[in-house]
């Protein structure tokens, strides 16, 4: 985790710092509240950046002890290390709060200061035990949904699901609508016990950000963008309407697909049925690749057999080397297959940290392959959803992930090495710099780099035959970008309109799920094919609800990692339409990149934005650009079709 997770922006997935929240003294018995009365701001942002440094190794291990080793102790432990943090942190940030802006202070220190005050998103009341209620709640939350398992018999404990499999049946082109569907609701019922303590845990939020000053939670978390909360959400409004279009036209073809293949089961009032994406929170289609395929073969990136011959290969190579599988106990095999899943997981991350170190940027510490989790323990739960680690501000990076060797695993690999490169280009800086320019732009760093995974250098690196050239082969490959990219966009503006208004309270409790499915009815056009009433909690069901991780910032990426990746195009020297650039391996855009990651967030997003691409403002028109091919064939495919569909009112 970096510090804008862990310091600044606290969700409670990031580690948090375990410092007590009582005034200790100083070697002369005066407390260290009464020494530091007069610092001045400067003398402040030093000691606060000096005790944040000091502490953050302590942090990180006790939430990367409750992320991969689930139990009622490292619960404990992580528990009592947030609380602890979020009752200093409130001393931080009411201190700040103190400083008129006339102060006099460097520039560098004012920038702190404001980080420091509007950084928070779990913000810590300042009645100590409502902090003990809500930092308890916080980790139980997340307990729950890395523990959570689908089991359709109550009776057999060992045929319970975990999300892994779950996610399998919906993926599988040969699962039957029932199976899919089955799939679909028995994992949502992981969420339904959490429904009460997140309406607590809600209420509490909203009395931290209240003691801090600000309306509620939804409205401090807007206030992290360097503009004005409102003005911000007309910007995420903004730049959602300039990728719409695009949207509504994926979104008909691939419903009018759905029809084809289910008949009326294949849609809802012109929206398509939540479980037949084959992603449980329909943020991701390309599993719907074998019904949407525009051309049957053309341009065929065939990737994951590919990875799966590789880790079978290197699982014959251990077994004969062991004497054979036929000569061995079932759990000699078990624990050699487990070796291979980690050998492979590892070339699949080494392969990823190439694209890295070819643009000039440093490799990663021996340490890190040491101490990642790359893959599922066999003995304990661990929270599979991945994510990237800065342990210690001086090299420790981790990573934690359960791979498979899948495409979708490889791609995530090189997006989760996107943060750690981050956290090792601003670990220069003072800690409370360690951060994105905002938090949209840590998302967008490793996507921008799996743009440039054309099908040139997935061939490069020995994953597939020299490419074939196409128009045929074009759209295929924007459609398969189109499933990832495009279909996650409204999603990933719908969570966050959710949890403000759970926050502002126009979602009422008593409302939490029609209102959940009414938003993703406006902008997914998507839609349960069960009821879905208010015993559920199907916000639950996905891990930066429980895990209280603000979600704008993905949307945000995916209009970022565009406009970076055209900037670092133009910076290669590229000419040629967008989506054919690839600027692996070329030192000109690896200079321009480190230097933008460099900056953290010592200074406002617009200013490193205009270093790198020339504008101050975030524009999807890069987006559009991309995929200005799929557009003209998915706006042909589309007529005479029916498209839109009808929310609820």
């Amino acid at each position: 985790m970096n510090i804008q997770r862990l310091a600044l922006t606290l969700a409670v997935s990031a580690s948090l710092l375990g410092l007590s929240a009582c005034s200790p003294k100083t070697g002369d018995g005066t407390s260290t509240e009464a020494a530091y009365a007069n610092e001045t701001a400067d003398e402040f942002i030093a000691r606060v950046n000096r005790e944040l440094t000091e502490a953050y190794p302590e942090i990180t291990s006790s939430q990367w002890l409750a992320s991969t080793y689930i139990n009622s102790d490292s619960e404990r432990i992580s528990a009592k290390a947030n609380e602890r943090y979020l009752g200093m942190l409130s001393k931080y940030i009411a201190k700040a709060k103190t400083f008129p802006t006339d102060a006099k202070m460097t520039p560098e220190t004012a920038r702190a200061l404001h980080l420091l005050k509007i950084g928070v998103t779990l913000p810590p009341p300042n009645d100590p035990k409502a902090l003990a209620e809500m930092t308890g709640l916080a980790t139980k939350l997340e307990g729950m949904y890395g523990s959570g398992k689908y089991c359709p018999n109550s009776k057999k404990p060992e045929d319970c699901l975990d999300i892994g499999a779950v996610s399998k049946i919906l993926a599988e082109p040969t699962s039957t609508y029932e199976q899919q569907l089955n799939a679909w609701n028995g994992w949502h019922t992981i969420a339904m016990p959490m429904r009460k303590d997140y309406q607590r845990f809600a209420e509490l939020s909203n009395q931290g950000a209240k003691d801090l000053g600000f309306g509620n939670t939804g409205e401090l978390w807007r206030s992290g963008y360097d503009m004005n909360p409102a003005d911000f959400q007309k910007e995420s409004d903004r730049l959602w309407g300039q990728v719409e279009p695009l949207y509504k036209e994926l979104q008909c073809y691939t419903k009018n697909k759905l029809v084809t293949k289910y008949g009326d089961k294949g849609q809802i009032n012109g929206m398509i049925p939540a479980h037949l994406t084959g992603n449980l929170w329909q943020q991701d289609w390309g599993s719907l690749w074998p019904i949407l395929e525009p051309y049957k073969g053309a341009g065929s990136l065939d990737i994951n057999s590919v990875l799966q011959k590789q880790h079978d290969k290197v699982l014959n190579e251990k077994l004969a080397a062991a004497g054979g599988a036929a000569t061995l106990s079932p759990l000699k095999f078990a624990d050699i297959s487990h070796e291979a899943d980690l050998q492979q997981a590892k070339d699949m991350a080494r392969l990823s940290e190439s694209f890295y170190t070819g643009l000039g940027m440093p490799k990663l510490p021996e340490s890190h392959w040491s101490n990642a989790q790359f893959i599922k323990p066999r003995d304990r739960d661990v929270v599979c959803h991945a994510s990237a680690w800065d342990m210690n501000l001086q090299g420790d990076v981790r990573i934690k992930m359960c791979i498979t060797p899948t495409e979708e695993d490889l791609t995530t690999l090189y997006h989760e090495y996107g943060h750690v490169y981050y956290y090792l280009a601003y670990n220069k800086l003072p800690i409370l710099f360690q951060g994105g320019a905002h938090d949209g732009f840590h998302e967008a760093i490793g996507d921008t780099i799996v743009l440039s995974m054309t099908p040139e250098y997935m061939s490069s690196i020995g994953l597939i035959d020299k490419p074939a050239v196409s128009q045929e082969a074009v759209i295929n490959g924007q459609m398969r970008m189109a499933l990832a990219k495009v279909a996650f966009m409204p999603f990933g503006l719908m969570i966050d309109r959710w949890r403000w208004g759970v926050f502002d309270g126009s979602i009422k409790p008593d409302q939490y799920n029609k209102a959940w499915w009414d938003l993703k009815a406006k902008y997914q056009g998507v839609a349960p094919a069960t009821a879905r009433g208010e015993e559920h909690f199907d916000a639950g069901a996905k891990y930066h609800v429980p895990g209280n991780t603000p979600y704008t910032r993905y949307f945000l990426s995916h209009i970022l990692q565009f406009q970076f990746y055209k900037a670092l195009c133009d910076a290669s020297g590229f000419k040629g339409p967008l989506y054919q650039c690839n600027f692996a391996n070329n030192p000109e855009a690896g200079k321009r990149y480190w230097a933008m990651l460099s900056k953290g967030s010592s200074q406002p997003w617009q200013k490193t934005m205009k270093e790198l691409t020339g504008k101050e403002e975030m524009d999807g028109s890069a987006v559009l650009e991309y995929f200005a091919p799929l557009q003209i064939w998915l706006k042909e495919q589309n007529q005479g079709q029916q498209c839109g569909w009808k929310a609820p009112e």
